[in-house]
């Protein structure tokens, strides 16, 4: 299964490593295709140092340790989300035919698409038996 997470997923994992996001993206990475676009790694390292003033090596680090399939999101006129940062994220889901996006961001379950699949740390977690 290819599952891309939301860049918020991400921050967490890395500031907050016994998160139930940190959860997630550790069994994302070991049981399936953790996908990750240019746009949201540029974001998390936008975030993660002027938010968390992470310097760049530690956050090097982190990407590199983490396995993940790298594509780039597609610059789409069409916005089928309402707030626009997050309209390359589900451009390229839909493009790259990612199975599920999990995200803590509400924005995305408002949308009215079939797949991907849409879920949240706890959804996901939930359906796969893990940290119950």
């Amino acid at each position: 299964m290819r599952i891309l997470t939301d860049t918020n997923i991400l921050i967490s994992a890395l500031f907050y490593p016994d998160s139930r996001p940190a959860q997630a993206l550790i069994h994302i990475a070991k049981n399936h295709t953790l996908v990750l676009t240019d746009y949201n790694l540029a974001e998390f390292r936008r975030i993660a140092e002027t938010k968390f003033h992470a310097t760049s090596p530690v956050i090097e680090v982190f990407l590199t340790e983490l396995a993940y399939e790298f594509i780039i999101a597609p610059d789409l006129p069409q916005r089928l989300i309402a707030d626009a940062k997050d309209a390359p994220i589900l451009n390229a889901a839909i493009a790259s035919d990612v199975d599920i996006i999990i995200s803590g961001d509400r924005h995305f379950f408002e949308i009215d698409i079939e797949r991907p699949k849409v879920l949240t740390v706890a959804k996901y977690l939930e359906s796969c038996g893990v940290g119950l």
